[in-house]
C-alpha cells in the first residue's frame, strides 16, 4: 500500500455528561475534514444529534459502557437510539439490526470531548420529509395517560 492510499485517522474521547458512559471513536478522515450529519427528523431534533458514522470496530466502549447504556426503539424498531440512563445524554444510534452485514454506529459529536462544534462541516438532511413515514412521530410511541405503548 502506498502512502497515498493510507487515510489519516484520529481517535476522539467521548461520553455522557455525568461520566457513566465513556467511549473512544476513531474517524477517518479526522473530524476537521469529516462531514457531520445534521438531521431534522423527530428523534434527531429532540436528541440534538449531530452524527458521524464509524464502523463498530472503530468504537471502543470504556468500562462496559455498551452494556450500561439505555436503548430506545420506535417506528421500524431496527435502530437502537442510545442514551445514558443516569443523565439522559443522547450518545447516538446503533445500526446493527438495520445493517448486520457491516454494522456501524451514528455517534453524536456533541458527546465528543473538547470539540468546537462551530468549526465542523455539516451536511443537512431533511429527515422530517424524506424518511418513511414522512411525519413527525414525536409523542406517538407511548400513551402518557396509561404509561404504555400506544401501538
Amino acid at each position: 500500500m502506498s502512502t497515498d492510499e493510507i487515510k489519516p485517522e484520529e481517535t476522539y474521547e467521548a461520553g455522557c455528561h455525568c461520566g457513566y458512559i465513556g467511549l473512544s471513536v476513531t474517524l477517518s478522515p479526522p473530524l476537521p475534514e469529516h462531514t457531520v450529519l445534521s438531521c431534522n427528523c423527530s428523534i434527531c431534533r429532540r436528541g440534538g444529534y449531530l452524527l458521524v458514522y464509524p464502523l463498530f470496530e472503530k468504537v471502543t466502549w470504556h468500562y462496559d459502557s455498551d452494556k450500561r447504556i439505555s436503548r430506545y426503539q420506535f417506528n421500524t424498531k431496527t435502530r437502537d437510539h442510545m442514551f445514558c440512563p443516569k443523565c439522559g445524554a443522547s450518545i447516538g444510534i446503533d445500526f446493527e439490526q438495520a445493517r448486520p452485514e457491516k454494522p456501524f454506529y451514528g455517534i453524536s459529536v456533541r458527546q465528543f470531548n473538547n470539540v468546537d462544534l462551530d468549526s465542523l462541516k455539516y451536511d443537512k438532511f431533511d429527515g422530517m420529509h424524506k424518511m418513511e413515514p414522512a411525519v413527525d412521530l414525536s409523542g406517538t410511541e407511548v400513551d402518557a395517560k396509561k404509561d404504555e405503548p400506544s401501538v
